[in-house]
């Protein structure tokens, strides 16, 4: 089992900048890819980014250039620098962790962005 807390989230206005931090407990061996989702009201989770073991990422075509995951093994964490956020990047940001047979979810954090 693994288990994800995030932090970081809160209210932002427009143009600023926020960054979520998730720390990993419990079976990180089995860790391989790590990553952010996000849930807007009425929306679907949708990727935000996600980096591999390897330090490979992806990032969804809405955050490229504003956003930045990165991962520090070592602290069992992994982070995600917003800049320039938007009115629509509110919404509840999740961790994601690929284990070896299952992925794992944090529970959440709210990110609000005012005009």
């Amino acid at each position: 089992q693994v288990q994800l807390v995030e932090s970081g989230g809160g209210l932002v206005q427009a143009g600023g900048s926020l960054r979520l931090s998730c720390v990993a407990s419990g079976s990180i061996f089995s860790i391989k890819a790590m990553g952010w989702y996000r849930q807007a009201p009425g929306k679907q989770r949708a990727l935000v980014a996600t980096i591999t073991s390897g330090g490979i990422t992806n990032y969804a075509d809405s955050v490229k250039g504003r956003c930045t995951i990165s991962r520090d093994s070592a602290k069992n964490m992994v982070y995600l620098q917003m800049n320039s956020l938007k009115p629509e990047d509110t919404a509840v940001y999740y961790c994601l962790a690929q284990g070896s047979v299952r992925y794992y979810w944090g529970q959440g954090t709210q990110v609000t962005v005012s005009s």
